[in-house]
């Protein structure tokens, strides 16, 4: 079966920008695309832990007898199959509930607040919320269109990380793109033992016939190094994540790439189905 992306589509011209981004994406990736054309502010997302209500800024309304032409036109034009989710079980009667029968979901910085008033270095909390509990990979597109010709992964050994080099692996087994990873030695882990790590996991030949860098970093924070990372590249990244009263905090090499860091994102959560 095809894999599928979901996307919920705001006929906005920013909304434009993050709709061909998830064309892009699906074109490289060989996946179908799901799109949502909301008619009501507000959804709710049934993740296996957690129930997410997605709140949605007004623009995601904007000339609703128009929304689905605009949107199939621009996938014709990609060449990418979509099917429009229509809702049919709601909470209330203005609460949708949105089916968790897809593979990744593009999700803007923030889905719930004006455009105009997000800033690059913010991650909104329902977004934060669906990368930590979902079984899929976030797309966290750039602020407008952009193409990614590499995938840049952040490597340091962790398990979360481990898990965003499977994804990517599984991207370049489709897409044939490059891979560069970003290292920075810290406690023991240097290059020697992330090699070692990567033979102990049975990938290290996998990984070095599509490796084209290998940035090992020997000092200073990661935010200083992320000049490195192609503009171009597809940036993913293994996020875990801890809850506050109202917020959800990624560990502090998240925080430092998502504040720092334009490229489109492909967050790997930790409860994420890992690719075969």
């Amino acid at each position: 079966m095809i894999g599928r992306l979901f996307h919920v589509f705001r006929n906005t011209p920013l909304g434009r920008e993050t709709y061909l981004q998830s064309l892009y994406f699906c074109n490289q990736s060989g996946l179908s695309l799901k799109v949502y054309v909301p008619l009501e502010t507000r959804f709710l997302m049934y993740l296996e832990h957690h129930v997410v209500q997605v709140d949605l800024d007004n623009s995601y309304l904007t000339s609703p007898e128009n929304a689905q032409d605009h949107a199939r036109d621009l996938a014709d034009e990609a060449g990418v199959k979509i099917e429009f989710f229509e809702p049919t079980d709601y909470t209330a009667s203005t609460l949708p509930e949105v089916s968790v029968n897809f593979q990744y979901m593009c999700c803007p910085r923030s889905i719930s607040d004006l455009s105009s008033k997000i800033g690059l270095g913010y991650i909104g909390p329902r977004v934060r919320v669906i990368v930590h509990e979902a079984r899929f990979p976030v797309l966290v597109p750039s602020p407008v269109f952009k193409e990614w010709h590499s995938l840049a992964v952040f490597f340091g050994g962790s398990a979360n990380a481990f898990d965003a080099l499977k994804h990517a692996l599984a991207l370049h087994r489709t897409t044939g793109m490059p891979l560069d990873l970003f290292t920075i030695e810290e406690g023991g882990r240097d290059q020697a033992h992330l090699e070692n790590r990567l033979k102990d996991e049975g990938l290290a030949e996998e990984v070095h016939g599509c490796l084209r860098d290998w940035h090992v970093k020997k000092g200073g924070t990661l935010a200083k190094h992320l000049y490195d990372v192609p503009h171009d590249a597809l940036a993913i990244v293994g996020a875990y994540g801890h809850g506050l009263i109202k917020e959800l905090v990624f560990g502090s090499k998240m925080e430092a790439i998502q504040a720092n860091l334009c490229n489109n994102l492909l967050i790997v959560g930790p409860r994420c189905h890992l690719p075969h």
